[in-house]
Formats: structure tokens, C-alpha cells, sequence
């Protein structure tokens, strides 16, 4: 499918067989796009999925699968090349996007037109009975990507995945994401590249798009 080049967004889903975590995400995600004239593109590293598909014609998302798992980072880096976004919105498919989570990101953008990478806060939340877990004597963090730098719009040195805005035209300067880099720290990697490259590089926190990382208690367990 040809990417659209007058959306003022597109939000990327990698996914991969999870199909529970990817209804909410969409469902939260999906009327904010439309508000906003967004894309919402779907990337099935499990292949082509019937729930998969269903999913994106469901909430009104494009749909690409690979043709077989090649992982997360050439999913992210698929979403980049077919959409048209020039601004372009990574989410993981465990969150639940807060009211006025893409406005927020996208107002930020205008306001700051210097800043090219944009996070916000990622709250854990384990569904099920009782709280987090605490084995290990308890001094582990919740088993899950999280971020919190309080109320107010602050500089950060690093914005993560799971919500995670990227002007198109700083992908085209650096790169795509690093495709050997599964284990965790590409994130971190393409923004160390960004810096590298432009010294004067900056990440912004925008305290109002927050999105809640969700685990149910049966993938929060210590492995």
C-alpha cells in the first residue's frame, strides 16, 4: 500500500502474536488518530495473522505483515518506510494510550520545531490481583519498560519505544534502527547516532502523552 504523504502523523504497532495486548492498544490509539488525521499502521512480525488483520480493519489501520519474523527493529524500520508521516509515533502493542496522549505529542512538535525526538512518561501496570511482584528481595524494578520525569515538559536524555516520536526527517539523516540490536539498547543506540552526528541533539519529555505499559500477571512473572 503506497504511504500517505498528507498525514501529519504516523503511528507504528510492531506486533507479533498478541492479539489481546494489540485490541487495547488500537482501541485507545485509534480514535485519537482519527481526530488528529493520523495513520495507524499495524507490522505483523509473525507473518500474516487472520486476528492480526481483522485488528487493523477493525480500528481503521493499515495492515503490513513480513513475510516471516525478522524481529523488532526491522518491524520499526518497516513502519518507517511505508508510511508518510512526517511526524513518526513508535509504540509498543502492551500499552494503552492516555486521553489526549497524541494531541500532546504533536502540539509539542509544533511548539518545538528543533527538537526531533520527542518521549513521554510510560507507566507500568499489572492487571490481574494483587501489585508488582517483589521476589529477588524486592529491590527489582517492575519487569517492564517504564519512564517518569514528572509533571512538567523537561529535556531527557533518552525517549523509549513503547512511546517514542521521531521526525521523519532526523530517520533520514541517521538511519534506521540497528536490525542486530534485539536484546534491548536500540533505542538508545539510534539516539547516541543522533548526537554523534548532531552534538546539539535533543530529546523532550512531554509529561501530557503518557501511555500505561501493561502486563498481565502471567507475562510479569520473574523468569
Amino acid at each position: 500500500m503506497t504511504p500517505s504523504k498528507s498525514t501529519p502523523a504516523s503511528i507504528v504497532i510492531p506486533t507479533r502474536s498478541r492479539a489481546p495486548y494489540l485490541e487495547v492498544a488500537l482501541s485507545s490509539i485509534a480514535p485519537q488518530a482519527r481526530a488528529a488525521g493520523a495513520e495507524v499502521l499495524v507490522i505483523d512480525d509473525a507473518g500474516t495473522t487472520p486476528e492480526g488483520l481483522a485488528q487493523a480493519e477493525r480500528f481503521g489501520a493499515r495492515y503490513e505483515p513480513h513475510a516471516r519474523p525478522r524481529g523488532l527493529n526491522v518491524a520499526r524500520n518497516t513502519g518507517v518506510q511505508r508510511s508518510g508521516g512526517e511526524l513518526v509515533v513508535f509504540v509498543d502493542d502492551d500499552i494503552e494510550a492516555c486521553p489526549g496522549w497524541l494531541q500532546a505529542l504533536l502540539t509539542a512538535a509544533s511548539e518545538h520545531p528543533d527538537v526531533d525526538v520527542f518521549a513521554g512518561p510510560i507507566r507500568p501496570r499489572l492487571e490481574g490481583r494483587g501489585g508488582w511482584s517483589s521476589h529477588s528481595c524486592g529491590r527489582e524494578a517492575p519487569p517492564i519498560t517504564t519512564l517518569d520525569l514528572g509533571g512538567s515538559d523537561i529535556e531527557a536524555r533518552y525517549a523509549w519505544g513503547a512511546n517514542m516520536m521521531i521526525r521523519r526527517s532526523a530517520l533520514e539523516r541517521v538511519g534506521p534502527f540497528d536490525v542486530t540490536l534485539e536484546r534491548g539498547g536500540d533505542e538508545q543506540e539510534w539516539q547516541d547516532r543522533l548526537r554523534a552526528r548532531e552534538p546539539g541533539a535533543r530529546v523532550l519529555y512531554v509529561a501530557r502523552a503518557g501511555v500505561d505499559h501493561r502486563r498481565t500477571r502471567a507475562d510479569a512473572r520473574p523468569g
